[in-house]
């Protein structure tokens, strides 16, 4: 699978950086570049684009403007040297949100997310959140009368119960007064699949897998039939 993606940026430097780097990843295919906001839209009114990396602070129209202005609006991962911004994209559902300087790991990182987020779409089995909301490293939830931080790194699987949800860590387990449509919106691949109706799975942590069954953490989850053609395509993707 190809990415068509695009780069929006008024800075030269960091074009060419975003160029040397998609150059890189074989799956992405950096159709143009733009120093300017209204011309990338003018493009992407004629052009079926599948990503595009959009600087925030612009003249004339700013990243966010422009985001505002899109009625159907592909993949986005914002690039800026403002940290400030990042409550706002995550509002109007980036992807990803790359801080500058920001080095060919972090780049890659946002482009499996991504590449995993399509790659799901295309197999029809797990329709892309209307608002994602991607996260880095913790969260927060309310269980009993305590609002406890949940790190991302610790997590082992969720299990959804109604408007309960269980989070089953490397430590112990939580019961959280959270609904699993929501935390399916945050917890995205390539860190983290839906496998089952009731299961979201850190793809890190499984230990093995047989047939339409994951062992995770000691523990053997069923992979739901709804759900089996895109985790095994990502898991292909992710094999050596």
């Amino acid at each position: 699978m190809k990415i068509k993606c695009i780069a929006v940026d008024d800075e030269p430097l960091a074009l060419q950086k975003i160029k040397g780097y998609a150059e890189k990843i074989d799956y992405l295919e950096l159709c143009a570049v733009f120093d300017n906001a209204l011309d990338a839209l003018q493009y992407l009114k004629e052009n079926e684009t599948d990503l595009v990396f959009l600087d925030v602070q612009m003249e004339y129209l700013s990243g966010i403007q422009m985001l505002e202005t899109l009625d159907s609006r592909p993949c986005i991962v914002l690039t800026t040297a403002y940290d400030e911004y990042a409550l706002k994209g995550y509002e109007l559902d980036v992807y990803d949100y790359l801080l500058k300087p920001f080095s060919f790991a972090r780049f890659l990182k946002a482009c499996e997310k991504v590449f995993a987020l399509l790659l799901l779409k295309q197999n029809g089995s797990t329709p892309l959140a209307e608002n994602q909301n991607p996260i880095n490293e913790h969260f927060f939830v309310k269980s009993g009368n305590q609002i406890l931080k949940i790190r991302l790194d610790d997590i082992l699987y969720l299990e959804g119960m109604k408007d309960y949800v269980r989070i089953w860590t490397v430590k112990e387990n939580i019961m959280a007064l959270l609904t699993f449509k929501k935390l399916e919106k945050i917890l995205l691949p390539p860190d983290f699949v839906r496998i089952h109706k009731s299961y979201i799975i850190s793809i890190p942590k499984i230990d093995s897998i047989e047939r339409n069954r994951v062992k995770i953490g000691g523990v053997i989850l069923p992979v739901g039939e709804k759900y089996k053609t895109g985790f095994f395509k990502l898991i292909e993707n992710i094999k050596l």
